[in-house]
């Protein structure tokens, strides 16, 4: 004797159930593919700051991660539209001999083809022979936040804005004053002598 079927054993209410239960677990993968695609957008972009420019200067990278529109913002400038992102990246980054970026805390918040992002972000600098501090290192940390969207090619960010927290050793040369930089630190509390 066989067993009957799922379906035909299923009256109409544990049919109706199931497929409730399916288009409720469709939609949490597809929430859960949407945030990993994000992480991964951002993980790329938080790379590309460190190798962007390793074959040379590439101002096609910024399109694998930046809408056309974007709006960045960093201590260190504010730039609107894609078509100066590469230039901008390479100019920065050129100011030292190597950098190391690491993100971590990632707090994404979906709203259909739109993404709140939030990250904390760690990044060390190791200055050329001749900078301000020579092969000394110039230590930052604080957080990153913007929108994500959805686009044809995948997601892309739309605005994205690098908070300053904290900063050791000196800064960029050329670049704006240190105190600039820190104008949104806590003042250091005297030391003990």
């Amino acid at each position: 004797m066989t067993s009957p079927s799922v379906a035909t054993a299923a009256g109409p209410e544990s049919l109706a159930a199931l497929r409730a239960e399916l288009e409720t677990l469709r939609v949490r993968l597809g929430v859960q593919a949407d945030r990993a695609e994000i992480a991964e957008l951002i993980d790329r972009y938080i790379t590309l700051l460190d190798t962007q420019d390793d074959h040379g200067f590439d101002d096609t990278w910024p399109a694998t991660v930046f809408t056309s529109d974007c709006r960045l913002e960093f201590p260190v400038g504010t730039i609107e539209g894609i078509d100066e992102a590469a230039a901008f990246h390479f100019d920065r980054k050129s100011r030292f001999a190597r950098t190391h970026h690491l993100a971590a805390n990632y707090g994404i918040h979906l709203d259909g083809d739109t993404a709140r992002v939030r990250i904390h972000l760690l990044a060390s600098h190791v200055h050329h022979e001749d900078g301000p501090d020579p092969n000394g290192r110039f230590d930052i940390g604080g957080y990153s936040e913007g929108e994500a969207v959805r686009t044809p090619d995948g997601w892309r960010l739309r605005r994205w804005r690098f908070r300053l927290m904290w900063s050791a050793g000196a800064g960029p040369r050329p670049g704006p004053d240190p105190r600039e930089l820190r104008s949104s630190q806590p003042r250091p509390r005297p030391t003990k002598g």
